[in-house]
């Protein structure tokens, strides 16, 4: 009996896995549709949802089913109710990459994004497939030092997302209020799934440990509790006046 039963925890790791990476291959391909006007690529976002949604279904299902049959203790209720928390965290990234397609269709033939924006958003759709892959290895690794790193991997979204509003402030903005309300949505869209990211990995490290660190210690939470020198270093070092400062260049902003 404990052997089936350590199958089915495994079974929904790989379930939680293969979800996550649904959910950054639909991220994928909603930026594509929404650079290149690819009706097709947001069609098929549009679709694969339901895969998702069908398997956030089974998962949430076989998680319950196991609280309810096995009386798990210790790790291997961490593991479960972990599990059926990061379920939902799947699931909304992959209805936020959905969001990025309907924008996409809505404004089919013509191209949703501006020339300013462009590079920023081709920067956002990178880094959230980065950020989807990194919360699928985690999951089926369950190494906390990786999972507590997707935090710091998150810290280049959230620069890009604030950068994509000094482009919109900016009084040169010549495109209309319709446009910049489209990119101030599909930027939060960006900004979001990377959140649900995010959690994922701070799910990871409770299932490990049993420490939930707090959403702004992610990225430097340790077995310890320890944050290591360098880290405490590189947080505290004031940037250079004359660095340049990338995510700044990929959304048309000079830096002063």
């Amino acid at each position: 009996m404990r052997t089936v039963y350590h199958e089915k925890l495994s079974e929904l790791s790989e379930q939680l896995g293969r979800m996550c990476g649904l959910a950054g291959a639909a991220m994928e391909r909603a930026t594509r549709a929404l650079m290149q006007a690819d009706l097709t690529s947001a069609e098929q976002v549009i679709t694969d949802q339901d895969q998702i949604m069908a398997m956030t279904t089974k998962a949430e299902q076989n998680g319950v089913a196991l609280l309810a049959l096995q009386q798990p203790v210790a790790g291997e209720l961490r593991t479960i109710v972990s599990s059926i928390q990061a379920v939902a965290d799947v699931e909304r990234m992959g209805a936020l990459a959905v969001h990025v397609a309907k924008i996409a269709r809505r404004r089919h033939p013509q191209h949703v994004l501006s020339e300013e924006v462009n590079g920023c958003f081709a920067e956002m759709g990178r880094v959230a497939v980065e950020l989807g892959n990194s919360a699928q290895e985690v999951l089926r690794t369950r190494d906390p030092e990786k999972a507590a790193g997707i935090r710091e991997q998150d810290d280049a979204m959230d620069d890009l997302h604030r950068q994509l509003f000094t482009v919109l402030m900016d009084r040169e903005w010549k495109h209309g209020v319709p446009a910049a309300v489209d990119v101030a949505l599909l930027g939060r869209f960006y900004e979001r799934f990377a959140d649900h990211a995010v959690e994922v990995g701070r799910r990871v490290v409770f299932q490990v440990t049993g420490t939930l660190p707090p959403e702004q210690e992610v990225g430097t939470y340790s077995t310890t509790g320890a944050r290591p020198p360098q880290q405490e270093a590189a947080t505290t070092r004031p940037r250079s006046c004359g660095q340049r400062d990338m995510t700044k260049l990929a959304c048309g902003v000079r830096s002063p």
